[in-house]
């Protein structure tokens, strides 16, 4: 669990200018595919920046052939696949779910930014779930291209599965985000987002009291909101993270490393990648193509989606 990620288990009422948008993309219809190739690729890297989050060492992988959706999955396509199906997420049967504080409305009690603790801006708020993304009387109605959040593991792959495919590992993920490039930071290559030069969804200012909303957003954006990377991949960074098939996992002899990973067993963790519109380079710097975080596989947050990968 990071800073912007926060899993279920705690115990008490909180937690311690882009592109225009592909004129092609219905919020409703599943997007264009990807199709990668079998080949020899690398995931991790041996420069981490944040090591204890397990983002080295860098190690060879063979990738089978596989596809991977262009745009995380919105909630146009969410609500299609829940009228189909009559499927009820995890936060809904739980009853809650988290949400960023900066989120709610001003004034509100929730809203309220604690003085201390490492999570003290996430709060759980009851009612929060997909469909309600900020509790009961919010709604997704004004937001059916953006990505739909509040979504556990679980909930993603039953999304998947629904729809022929299955939530892509964090090989196939990383070697998607490069887009052709032979190791860039970023999707788009190694140029720092700036208030000036805005790649992706991101906090911008002095997280997490100011936003000066440089990319237009203080939550979730559309899903194709800013330039594609190279091979035609949407918000591979920023916006929200995305669950990925894998158990969460430290490459590491160090008995801290053994203890994270013993945590991450018990609890079932799974890998996410790609970062969300909370990070910050002062405080987390993980919309890095091999930054990663983790969640409880029950988990659901309001900045936490996924995209469908397909086998070939």
């Amino acid at each position: 669990m990071s800073c912007c990620t926060p899993s279920r288990d705690f115990s008490s009422g909180s937690f311690e200018p882009g592109l225009p948008p592909s004129a092609n993309m219905k919020a409703d219809q599943p997007p264009r595919r990807i199709n990668f190739q079998a080949t020899r690729s690398f995931v991790g890297t041996d420069e981490p920046i944040i090591a204890r989050d397990g983002e080295g060492p860098r190690r060879p992988v063979k990738l089978r052939r596989f596809a991977l959706e262009t745009t995380t999955v919105t909630n146009a396509r969410f609500t299609t696949f829940v009228a189909a199906t009559g499927y009820v997420t995890e936060a809904e049967r739980f009853g809650w779910s988290t949400v960023f504080r900066g989120l709610l409305p001003p004034g509100s009690a929730d809203a309220a930014l604690p003085a201390e603790g490492d999570l003290r801006w996430w709060t759980k708020i009851d009612g929060a779930c997909w469909s309600s993304p900020e509790g009961s009387g919010s709604s997704i109605a004004e937001r059916m291209d953006h990505p739909a959040v509040h979504l556990s593991w679980a909930d993603a792959r039953a999304f998947a599965t629904w729809c022929g495919g299955r939530l892509p590992t964090e090989a196939e993920w990383e070697h998607a985000a490069r887009g052709g490039l032979t190791d860039p930071r970023f999707p788009w290559g190694d140029e720092e987002p700036t208030d000036g030069r805005v790649f992706c969804n991101i906090w911008q200012g002095e997280f997490p009291r100011s936003n000066s909303l440089a990319d237009g957003y203080l939550g979730t954006s559309p899903v194709d909101r800013f330039a594609p990377n190279g091979d035609g991949l949407y918000g591979m960074a920023g916006n929200v993270w995305e669950w990925t098939q894998d158990a969460f996992r430290v490459r590491s002899a160090s008995q801290d490393a053994k203890a994270r990973n013993k945590t991450a067993r018990e609890t079932s963790e799974k890998v996410l990648k790609g970062g969300s519109f909370l990070c910050h380079r002062s405080y987390c710097y993980r919309y890095r193509i091999a930054a990663r975080s983790a969640m409880t596989s029950d988990s659901s947050t309001s900045n936490a989606g996924f995209r469908v990968a397909y086998d070939l």
